[in-house]
């Protein structure tokens, strides 16, 4: 499926059932509305707060509607409209292995090494990346006080009822969420369908460099492939509307 994001000027066609799509060409937050009232998966950089109310506007929202920001994890590209939804009255809610990066942020640890990153500069769209992260603001993420923390399993008090899949390996605590009565999985980085580091499309995994342990990443494929949901949406890439169990084996070729 192609779509367009509504905070980058695009269309107003939701993604699933009233699910929208929003942040620009890179990187992806998303809106779920349930009995009048939205949840916020993942948060998306800084300067996504530029257009933020106009996006929630053009499908007949406003950032009051906002009850609850759910976050896979805690990456700066995916917290950075964390402050001004709290400061509107938005609960945040991360798994509670995220939460001391969500507090403190810093650099990841195991794999996701920078001289990993460095050997591969040689990228012209890996520079792309860099350079649109840094000018969104992704490189300054906010620390975030008072999140409330769920674990994996919990079905959360929010606007969808969005479940918790434990999928480590990208970042300290990350989780899939699982909006299981419309069968659409937010799978935030644990696949992408646009490689940050190549721009290669299609579900694979995040690239080496990205992921604390990318064995973990690999083996946490298994557990989106079991949530059985017919739509994926990740935090990179288009979504997809194959079902996960062919998104995962998509992924599991991409790394033979």
């Amino acid at each position: 499926m192609k779509s367009e994001r509504i905070g980058g000027g695009g269309a107003r066609e939701p993604v699933a059932d009233r699910v929208w799509r929003l942040g620009d060409e890179l990187i992806n937050f998303y809106a779920v509305e349930d009995e009048g009232r939205l949840t916020i998966a993942d948060a998306g950089v800084p300067d996504f707060g530029d257009t933020l109310e106009a996006g929630l506007a053009a499908i007949g929202f406003g950032v009051a509607d906002v009850d609850a920001v759910v976050l896979t994890h805690a990456d700066a590209d995916h917290t950075g409209l964390v402050p001004a939804l709290q400061a509107a009255g938005a609960r945040v809610l991360v798994h509670s292995d995220a939460e001391a990066m969500l507090r403190q942020p810093r650099p990841k640890d195991g794999d996701a090494r920078p001289a990993r990153l460095l050997r591969q500069l040689w990228r012209p769209s890996l520079w792309r990346t860099v350079i649109h992260m840094g000018r969104r603001g992704a490189m300054k993420p906010p620390r975030v006080e008072g999140a409330e923390t769920y674990e994996d399993g919990d079905v959360l008090d929010v606007p969808g009822r969005l479940r918790a899949i434990r999928t480590p390996g990208h970042s300290p605590g990350h989780c899939a969420l699982l909006l299981e009565d419309r069968g659409v999985l937010f799978a935030g980085d644990a696949l992408c369908t646009l490689n940050p580091m190549t721009y290669r499309r299609g579900p694979q995994l995040m690239p080496p460099g990205f992921n604390t342990s990318d064995a973990q990443a690999e083996a946490s494929l298994a557990a989106v492939a079991e949530s059985g949901a017919d739509v994926v949406l990740v935090g990179h890439g288009e979504p997809w509307t194959g079902g996960a169990a062919a998104a995962v084996e998509r992924a599991r070729e991409a790394l033979r």
